[in-house]
């Protein structure tokens, strides 16, 4: 399932097509994706024009002139494709359309003759239409944790989650109460950066250790980004480039690899947890 950074290499590869744009056009080609669309959905949208392109945990955001923001998940397989804006090609964030078109499940078109197409093989992506002001208090979004790219995440934040606490430190932090929008590969590879196994109960992981998760966590976070996220499977940005990060995994998917962790000599280890696949090195990892 594409994780934070994917959803950011998209939000910013559709943000040149989308936003101060009006939507013209909206076309639904079934009546549901994983969930029904919301009642009305065409009608609430077309004319509308988007205000904003926003990214919530591993949510995209439209916010609507209209009070309204479409709220969208990629799911495992969801993916935006640009087709061109007025006859012509949107710079870099082109790409030729090549997918199965059966499963273009929803076009939108700005008044600019922008076209973004929804392709989903699977549909487990989903789309709604929400309050811009009750956002947070929607179902999707009430109760999550603070993005983790913002102020508000940080060692104060890990020590007020993890406090007497016997899970381990991963867990935790795929809990979305815990921190907003982070996923099994970048979970990893924090923990992994931060040497703290993903096992060892977190009431007992010390603050300074818990500083140099925070920092892991964002300093993973941004680099994948700046890479464009990591293709794994169906994944690919809405420009059509493929993410590179998965080039720079130093544990996740690196199972019987040396650990590249200096001094440590150890090797990274696979274990299944709750359906999920966890690499971490025993060596250095504690």
């Amino acid at each position: 399932m594409p994780e934070l950074p994917e959803v950011e290499t998209v939000r910013r590869g559709l943000a040149p097509v989308l936003e101060g744009h009006r939507l013209s056009r909206i076309e639904t080609r079934r009546p549901d994706l994983r969930f029904p669309f919301p009642e009305g959905f065409v009608q609430r949208l077309a004319g509308a024009r988007v205000t904003a392109l926003r990214r919530r945990a591993k949510y995209l955001l439209a916010d609507l002139d209209r009070g309204e923001t479409l709220i969208a998940h990629l799911g495992m397989s969801g993916r935006f494709r640009i087709e061109g804006e007025g006859g012509g090609s949107p710079g870099r964030f082109h790409r030729v359309a090549g997918d199965d078109t059966k499963h273009d499940h929803v076009v939108f078109e700005t008044e600019t003759g922008g076209r973004i197409v929804y392709h989903d093989p699977r549909r487990f992506g989903f789309m709604g239409l929400a309050s811009t002001d009750d956002l947070e208090r929607h179902p999707w979004f009430a109760g999550m944790g603070p993005e983790p790219l913002s102020d508000a995440f940080g060692a104060g934040r890990l020590a007020e989650a993890f406090r007497d606490r016997r899970q381990g430190p991963k867990t935790l932090l795929l809990d979305q109460r815990t921190v907003a929008g982070l996923g099994n590969i970048y979970v990893c590879e924090a923990l992994h950066e931060a040497r703290i196994s993903p096992f060892r109960p977190a009431g007992r992981v010390s603050r300074p250790r818990l500083e140099a998760l925070a920092g892991a966590v964002r300093g993973v976070l941004e680099r994948a980004i700046a890479a464009g996220g990591s293709t794994l499977r169906d994944f690919s940005a809405a420009d059509g480039a493929l993410g590179y990060f998965q080039h720079s995994f130093r544990a996740y998917d690196r199972e019987g690899e040396t650990c590249p962790n200096a001094g440590c000599g150890g090797v990274i280890r696979r274990r299944v947890q709750a359906g999920r696949s966890t690499f971490w090195c025993p060596a250095c990892q504690k």
